[in-house]
Formats: C-alpha cells, sequence, structure tokens
C-alpha cells in the first residue's frame, strides 16, 4: 500500500487517479479548490482518503498543506503535481491578469509544491514525484504561448530537480500526455480575448479546437493514468513519459527538428570559444564528461 499526495483532484487525470488508487486500496492525500467536488469520494473511503482546500495561485498555502499532509498521513510515497490549466490565445491577446494567473498556477504554484515536498521525502529516505506537464512541454503551438511558457519551465525545474536529489532517493517523472478526455479543452481551458487581426494567424487553430466541441481526442485518460502510476514501480525513475500517439509524433518531430538546427550551428557553435583554454576547468561539466 502507498500513500499519494495528488493536487486538482476534482476533475481530470487527478480525479481518475485518486479514484484508481482508491480502488485499489492505497490511500490519497488529495487538493482541491471546492471540498464538495469530493464528497462521493469521502463517503466511500473514508479516512483513507485526506482532503485540504488548495488554491496553487496562493503559494503561501502550499507549504502548510503539505505539512499538514504528511502529519496527517505520517508517509507519502508518491507526490503527484497535477493541478493546472491552459490558457489560450495569441501573446498579444491575453490580459496581463490572465498571464500573471497561469504562471502563478502552473509554474509558480507546481515548483513552491515540490520545494515543500523535498524536506519530507529527504527525511524519509527517498520517495516519488510525478509532475504532469504536457506535449506543451516539449512542442510550441501557436495561440499557446503563455501555457507554453509554464510547460516548458516546469519541465526545465523538473529535470534540474531530478538531478539533485537523486541522492536522496528521492526519483522525479515529467508526465507529457497528448489530448485526452479531461476538460482541458471543454472545461478548464481559458480563451483570451481576441483580436480581429490575427484572424489570419495561425494562432487562430487552438481557438478553432476549443470551439468545435466534436472534435475527439484520441488519449485515453484511464489508460494514461494507469501509465502514470505504473511508473512508479519503475526503478529509476524514468525522467519523461510521453503518454499519447499524438504526443509521441508531435515530440519527435519537434525534437528532431530541433537538433537538426543545432547541427547545422554546430561550427558557428564551437568557433565563438576563447582561444588557448587548454585544459583548463569548464564552467560546467555533466557526469557523462
Amino acid at each position: 500500500m502507498r500513500t499519494w499526495f495528488i493536487t486538482g483532484i476534482s476533475t481530470g487525470f487527478g480525479r481518475v487517479m485518486a479514484e484508481k488508487l482508491l480502488a485499489a486500496g492505497d490511500r490519497v492525500a488529495g487538493t482541491l479548490r471546492d471540498l464538495s467536488a469530493a464528497d462521493d469520494l469521502k463517503a466511500q473511503f473514508g479516512d483513507r482518503l485526506w482532503l485540504a482546500s488548495l488554491d496553487l495561485t496562493h503559494t503561501d498555502a502550499i507549504r502548510p498543506t503539505v505539512d499538514a499532509a504528511w502529519a496527517a498521513m505520517d508517509r507519502i510515497d508518491v507526490v503527484v503535481s497535477n493541478a493546472g490549466y491552459g490558457l489560450l490565445g495569441a501573446a498579444e491577446e491575453v490580459t496581463d491578469a490572465q498571464v500573471r494567473h497561469q504562471i502563478d498556477t502552473n509554474l509558480l504554484g507546481s515548483i513552491q509544491l515540490v520545494r515543500a515536498a523535498l524536506p519530507h521525502m529527504r527525511a524519509q529516505g527517498g520517495g516519488r514525484i510525478l509532475q504532469i506537464s504536457s506535449l506543451g512541454g516539449q512542442v510550441a503551438i501557436p495561440g499557446s504561448s503563455l501555457y507554453h511558457a509554464t510547460k516548458w519551465g516546469i519541465e526545465g525545474f523538473m529535470e534540474t530537480v531530478a538531478q539533485e536529489v537523486a541522492v536522496f532517493g528521492i526519483g522525479c517523472t515529467i508526465v507529457e500526455p497528448g489530448s485526452a478526455s479531461t476538460g482541458f479543452r471543454n472545461r478548464s481551458a481559458i480563451v483570451g480575448p481576441r483580436i480581429p487581426a490575427y484572424d489570419i494567424s495561425p494562432s487562430r487553430r487552438i481557438n478553432h479546437i476549443v470551439d468545435d466541441k466534436s472534435i475527439l481526442s484520441p488519449g485515453d485518460q484511464g489508460k494514461m493514468v494507469d501509465a502514470m502510476i505504473a511508473s512508479v514501480d519503475q526503478d529509476p525513475a524514468p525522467l519523461r513519459l510521453a503518454l499519447g500517439s499524438d504526443s509521441y509524433s508531435h515530440i519527435t518531430k519537434a525534437l528532431t527538428a530541433r537538433l537538426a538546427q543545432l547541427d547545422a550551428q554546430r561550427e558557428l557553435a564551437c568557433s565563438t570559444d576563447c582561444a588557448d583554454q587548454g585544459n583548463s576547468p569548464r564552467w560546467f561539466q555533466s557526469d557523462e564528461g
């Protein structure tokens, strides 16, 4: 039996994961903004479900909530940073308040959640962190610039943290789902005000995807959650977990193009080094050399 801490269990991946884990006999400490959204789970699973109200934009409440969860559950094996949403629209279209809220929720909130959990995981000798990102953490789609800013940002943060905390027995996995029937498009996505000039921009395509409810998502939400749960048994923890055929194909295309562009600049990049450095130590040296 494991104990899990999951943010955003009212809907989507968080809700499905909580249901599956509780049904399997595990314990869950879950957060959500409206506690009543989990009344049915609480009635069914009782003390195996600990609940707290948490809005990730209230960053000063994150650490006390994490501390309270650890105190109540004694040990938490897996932290799932799941809560988040998408802000859609061209960079010029979205409002300043929308920009701030997107970054506060998806990026700063996720960062502070992980920072709050790490002292507990070190003290107990290990654990696992699952950071829910998306294919949007590796791919750039016009009309999603602020969403990508948060997902690319949290992926850089988590990839670094993974290297910092592996010595403590803490594993980190960045989950990159493609489109699934989570309610992201039909409920939680926020669209900025539309500027008519952008009707000719490729950024408008993302608006059409949200507007047209008949467009189906290829990913199976339940299968994706099963894969996330199963990844916790892998040792070492997979750094990334791409889920969905669209995630795999879009990320492959993006990384292949990026690598080709980088390779074409090799001669230029090397030509800008200082001369006569000899065997002097480099400012950064990875474990691989």
